[in-house]
């Protein structure tokens, strides 16, 4: 069931900040939180939102994100963020597929799509409105729909009901992630699981404090990192190397940050000792929209010892690793992560056959292929749908892209395979770096580290990767850049 940890601590520490809002400036105490969450309640109640009715939320990052997933949760609603950016044409599609009874946003009205669109600025909330009948959350209740990201296909909508929520956030708290004094962020897309779930909501279940910002700025995290106290954050590779990289990097001091959780993607070695040299210690996670996100977890001390690992599952998660016929595999064979537990999503909106789909049993098929060690700690190799064959062996990019981030003039690497007339598939490799490699010089790093037919064939250095919305590498696009260059190569040849 749901527990109204904002109106609780409202109560017990009323004016303890809750969420520091540097997009408009205005500080939200506990109590002020909840009374504001009470105020868009009303809102939602006099426009007959109800048990189970979608409220879609078209909006850049702001302090409204927040506030409707709790008033939601007053009236029964189910939230459902959506990237402000959607192009017209998909956006009307995500809004027939949803039906939502309320569309708001903070942006300009969408065009070509039939649902009214309310604009926040035209809603007043400190209009005098009658109070909201509460509303008991029952575990199964849908709180929240998230869509995973439509690059490789149409969006599944995500549902997220209370006993998923709730266990993610024990997952968090219960491995000692956060703490109830912990400063820390939210700088990722709310129309991603980050945002909500990995610090924002754990960390207020305890009464800590968030600093909201528009969106990621590394010179607004350092500022933040001097200015708020923070004392803990996460992100993903490409943001943590973007803070390292920048100027103000000199002149913050991290003293106050006892800890950085990375997630989404390898680390590179040089960027855990780039932090490291500034004694902040990472832990690294492991997730995904269906299941959680935070599964996984990697704890500090283990950072040096495994470095590529992700850790072993927490406390509510439980693995199975399978091969292609549902097999249980053995210490460091690779298989498909498959995940039970209360943090499982309910299913996906209106597609109740893709879901289940995707379910072996109790567990969830995650498509993430790993390994795990003797000692229990699991190493994500690959996606399963990336994997490619050369010369009939079987390669996973992401085994390949760990050893490549160990280079120490490479931070950022992508394999993806593509065709060749003698091996059927090969391996092309982009990094970012402070310089250019040759084939020949990464093929003489590797020689210790991977047999041969794992090798790329295809090298290219890019000043920066191409990214998502969420901040994680937009693969698609470098798979069709790599392809299109070896077509355009064979073409010549």
């Amino acid at each position: 069931m749901w527990h109204d940890f904002i109106g609780e601590f409202a109560a017990s520490q009323p004016d303890k900040p809750a969420i520091i809002d540097r997009v408009t400036g205005r500080t939200y105490t506990y109590r002020s939180l909840e009374r504001t969450v009470d105020l868009w309640g009303r809102v939602l109640g006099e426009r007959g939102i109800g048990v189970g009715e979608r409220v879609v939320f078209l909006a850049s990052n702001c302090m409204e994100h927040i506030l409707l997933f709790f008033a939601c949760a007053r009236v029964g609603a189910i939230l459902a963020p959506i990237n402000h950016r959607t192009p017209p044409l998909e956006l009307a599609g995500l809004l027939e597929l949803v039906e939502p009874q309320l569309f708001l946003g903070n942006i300009p009205a969408p065009q070509g799509q039939r649902f009214p669109y309310v604009a926040m600025q035209d809603i007043d909330p400190t209009v005098p409105r009658p109070p909201t009948p509460p509303h008991e959350v029952a575990a199964e209740d849908v709180m929240m729909m998230l869509f995973t990201s439509g690059s490789t296909g149409q969006p599944k909508g995500v549902l997220f009901p209370a006993r998923m929520i709730m266990a993610n956030i024990q997952n968090t708290i219960g491995t000692d992630v956060l703490q109830p004094d912990d400063i820390s962020l939210v700088n990722t897309p709310f129309f991603h699981t980050g945002a909500y779930h990995v610090f924002l909501l754990p960390l207020l279940s305890i009464g800590g404090t968030l600093v909201l910002f528009g969106g990621f700025d590394p010179g607004q995290l350092l500022q933040s990192v001097r200015e708020d106290g923070i004392t803990i954050f996460w992100a993903v590779p490409t943001m943590f190397q973007a803070v390292i990289d920048h100027p103000d990097i000199h002149r913050t001091d991290f003293a106050n940050v006892r800890v950085c959780l990375s997630g989404g993607a390898p680390l590179s070695l040089s960027l855990i000792q780039a932090y490291h040299q500034r004694g902040v210690p990472f832990k690294q996670g492991f997730g995904l929209t269906e299941v959680g996100p935070n599964c996984f977890l990697l704890e500090t001390e283990d950072c040096w010892k495994y470095p590529e690992s992700i850790g072993k599952p927490m406390p509510l998660s439980r693995t199975r690793v399978v091969d292609e016929d549902g097999r249980d595999v053995g210490p460091d064979q690779p298989g498909e992560l498959l995940l039970a537990g209360p943090h499982v999503c309910k299913g996906y909106w209106r597609n109740e056959a893709l879901f289940r789909a995707t379910l072996r049993g109790e567990y969830f098929a995650t498509g993430d292929l790993v390994r795990v060690n003797a000692e229990g700690y699991f190493f994500v190799v690959g996606r399963k749908k990336d994997l490619y064959i050369s010369g009939g062996e079987n390669v996973y990019p992401g085994e390949v892209e760990k050893h490549l981030v160990a280079h120490p003039d490479i931070t950022q690497a992508v394999v993806v395979g593509v065709p060749d007339p003698q091996w059927t598939e090969v391996g092309y490799a982009f990094i970012v770096g402070p310089r250019a490699l040759t084939l020949a010089e990464l093929r003489e790093f590797l020689n210790q580290r991977l047999v041969r037919f794992k090798h790329p064939h295809h090298l290219e250095r890019l000043e920066a990767m191409p990214l998502l919305a969420n901040g994680k590498i937009d693969r698609v696009t470098l798979l069709h850049r790599a392809r299109e260059t070896v077509a355009q190569r064979t073409a010549r040849s």
